[in-house]
């Protein structure tokens, strides 16, 4: 199936997407694909082979990951944050048939930039080219039920618990991912949805088959825009965000007046500080939370509506999934949306047991109506005094007493019971609330076993490279070493 072209089909001169100087409609984005589609081919890319992407969000990236699509080539788009030792060995274990990056990332060996595959021949680039291309779709539905099974990506995971692993998604994934997503978040023709989140990232890329499946348009603004400022560049309707980004637009009140004119903002990534919904809430923003993965091709569960306080869970399993909780409380997933494997030395290794299950390592609980509820993972966990801790826990509760704004919870040996928590936390005065406020508030919700025993303040989180998502294991590391002010410093400053 050419799922671009279908997209022309249906929507036409619909806009597709909007930049910062202009717009592209589904007819127009469709002929841009076929155009690098066909300078692929020339080059002797085909079907099934990889080719590997180091860029920012660009509209030329979106681009060529239609025609990559298009084409029926598997896109691996990179972490392009990462530091060059470490892309050059995840391209290593890829073995990509080409490598195609910006500008910036010229001294990777074997690459082409993208200006260069876009403006190839041309005298101007590509997305400014008036391209038609010969209709080649005239293929049977045996042919079409087959290339819904095919490759066409492998998107890494976050890293959070180890290294990052290649996740193979089929066409197939992609699009029921999506049909379950727009199902419960409409998103259609006249709508318009911020790539806010990285196209490397399961999050960023899932809204490019929302987009050619339901017909509304994506934004994509300069790299160098900020956040904020991009919320005013176009006329949006829908948002991705994490905690941090949000945290960031509602201290403007021009972003936050934004926001309220919203039909849908998603909020993932990690579990959000209860202070962070209550203000959302407090201020009419529609937001929806979601629990997800790159293994299940973005959104497991969401909000079927807009919250209207602070929840525990993460809203209701979507359609085109399923979800049950084992016996230990750890959450296993399945259906049309699950991934076909992990790329080990050039194969898929499916990682799903013997009924189909893949287990995600996180804990949670699953009610009969399908209301998920994840409390924190699995790898996570540490044994105090005989009981299973889960630092996610603890944190939350930590996160309900005023003045805190983020925390983390690491374990610590200790000679007595096994091991204890120590917590580092980001408030919003300097040393307010005290250790002594903190530890009676603790002992009064939680109970001294999960009570931390030391609190180390923090004024930036060092994160995983790339990503906004806190380094766990630094911090580890760091609890060992005790909390000084010169080692809480994170590893870029």
């Amino acid at each position: 199936m050419d799922i671009v072209a279908r997209a022309a089909k249906l929507f036409g001169n619909t806009p597709a997407l909007r930049m910062s100087d202009r717009t592209l409609s589904f007819s127009e984005c469709n002929s841009i694909a076929g155009a690098i589609a066909s300078r692929l081919s020339r080059r002797g890319i085909g079907t099934g082979e990889i080719v590997a992407i180091v860029s920012p969000n660009t509209p030329e990236m979106v681009m060529l990951l239609l025609g990559l699509l298009k084409a029926g080539i598997i896109a691996a788009p990179l972490n392009y944050r990462f530091p060059e030792h470490l892309l050059g060995n995840t391209i290593n274990k890829l073995q990509p048939s080409l490598i195609v990056t910006s500008d910036t990332h010229t001294s990777l060996k074997g690459n082409i930039s993208i200006a260069e595959l876009l403006d190839h021949d041309s005298s101007d680039s590509v997305l400014h080219a008036a391209t038609t291309v010969p209709n080649n779709n005239k293929t049977d539905m045996a042919e079409s039920m087959e290339a819904m099974h095919q490759p066409v990506t492998i998107i890494h995971t976050s890293a959070s618990s180890g290294e990052a692993k290649a996740a193979i998604h089929s066409l197939a994934n992609h699009w029921y991912s999506a049909l379950g997503s727009n199902e419960n978040i409409s998103f259609s023709a006249g709508d318009c949805w911020l790539l806010s989140l990285p196209l490397y990232h399961i999050g960023g890329y899932s809204l490019l088959f929302r987009s050619l499946i339901s017909g509304g348009a994506l934004a994509i603004d300069n790299p160098d825009e900020s956040f904020g400022q991009s919320l005013h560049n176009f006329p949006l309707t829908h948002l991705s965000v994490v905690p941090t980004q949000l945290y960031r637009l509602l201290a403007d009140k021009g972003s936050t007046a934004l926001l309220r004119t919203m039909k849908a903002v998603l909020l993932g990534g990690s579990s959000a500080p209860k202070s962070l919904i209550e203000e959302a809430v407090l201020q009419h923003i529609p937001l929806y939370l979601s629990y997800g993965s790159t293994e299940m091709s973005s959104q497991i569960a969401t909000s079927p509506s807009p919250i209207q306080g602070v929840q525990e869970n993460s809203g209701k399993l979507l359609p085109w999934r399923e979800i049950m909780a084992s016996r230990d409380g750890e959450l296993l997933v399945k259906g049309a949306c699950l991934f076909q494997g992990y790329l080990r030395e050039g194969k898929i290794e499916p990682q799903t047991d013997n009924n189909g299950w893949f287990h995600t390592s996180d804990i949670g609980t699953v009610t009969d109506d399908g209301t998920v509820t994840v409390t924190g993972r699995k790898d996570n966990m540490f044994i105090a005094g005989g009981e299973n801790i889960h630092p996610e826990e603890i944190e939350k509760v930590l996160m309900t007493i005023d003045g805190i704004l983020e925390a983390l919870v690491v374990p610590v040996d200790d000679d007595e019971y096994g091991q204890r928590p120590v917590a580092f936390i980001k408030t919003l005065e300097e040393n307010k609330p005290d250790d002594i406020t903190l530890t009676t508030a603790m002992h009064s919700i939680a109970g001294k076993l999960k009570s931390p025993t030391h609190y180390c303040r923090v004024d930036e989180w060092a994160t995983l490279p790339g990503s906004q998502k806190i380094d766990r294991k630094w911090y580890k590391k760091l609890a060992l070493k005790g909390c000084s002010p010169l080692n809480l410093l994170p590893p870029d400053a």
